[in-house]
């Protein structure tokens, strides 16, 4: 095996230090990309940001070690972008259905307590996934959560109750989240596809909101901050 083939080949030092200029333009480049979407463009990315990031990708590797393509068209692409994401941002300032079109809209995934339903059978959300992220912040069980809003650049927003208007609500963490064999008269019980709680008389009775046959004890401890 000659190494010499596999790590040098046919590069030259006048192509090495015209990679060096290559990579530092480019580089720049980036740079200005980036300082000219603004702060937020490098903190918390939507959809449509996101996918411009990635772009700049293919656009800024190809010409740094790519002997054959020049660097204007790189420059020129890349202003081009920087271009269209500032007219696209400007649209979404000025028309609303633009912005749903482009970013999205915010989804009430709880509400009162329990999930919001229309989004569960629209897979809309996955309960690990947002059972992660409440148990993340410090919330036990669904009767803390007042609201739990699912932001369009994928963070959660949560409001929480009153601590003295804290209800019995579905248990978050995998010890408590049980679907329970026996249930007792007096103890509250949560359905484990909706949240939903109530006294039930037999482990396998339907949840009169969604009618699953699966409850969990439900618990209504105040949140602890």
């Amino acid at each position: 095996m000659d190494l010499s083939s596999i790590f040098i080949h046919d590069t030259t030092w006048s192509f090495a230090a015209e990679i060096v200029i290559r990579v530092t333009v480019m580089f720049f480049m980036i740079i200005m990309f980036l300082r000219f979407t603004g702060k937020r463009g490098i903190r918390q990315l939507s959809i449509f940001e996101l996918t411009i990031i990635l772009s700049l990708g293919s656009i800024a590797g190809d010409p740094m070690f790519t002997e054959d393509l020049p660097l204007i068209q790189a420059v020129l692409i890349m202003s081009l972008i920087i271009g269209m994401y500032r007219f696209c941002t400007w649209l979404t300032m000025k028309f609303q259905p633009f912005e749903n079109f482009l970013e999205g809209k915010s989804l009430y995934i709880v509400e009162d307590g329990v999930l919001v339903l229309e989004k569960i059978e629209e897979e809309k959300m996955s309960h690990d996934e947002f059972f992660a992220e409440m148990r993340q912040q410090g919330i036990e069980h669904l009767g803390q959560v007042r609201v739990g809003l699912l932001e369009t650049d994928g963070e959660f927003s949560i409001l929480l109750f009153a601590p003295e208007n804290v209800r019995y609500g579905l248990p978050l963490f995998p010890k408590s989240y049980q679907a329970v064999t026996e249930v007792q008269v007096d103890d509250c019980y949560a359905c484990m596809y909706c949240g939903q709680t109530a006294y039930i008389i037999k482990p396998n009775e339907s949840c009169l909101r969604c009618h699953r046959k699966c409850w969990a004890q439900a618990i209504n401890s105040p949140v602890i901050r």
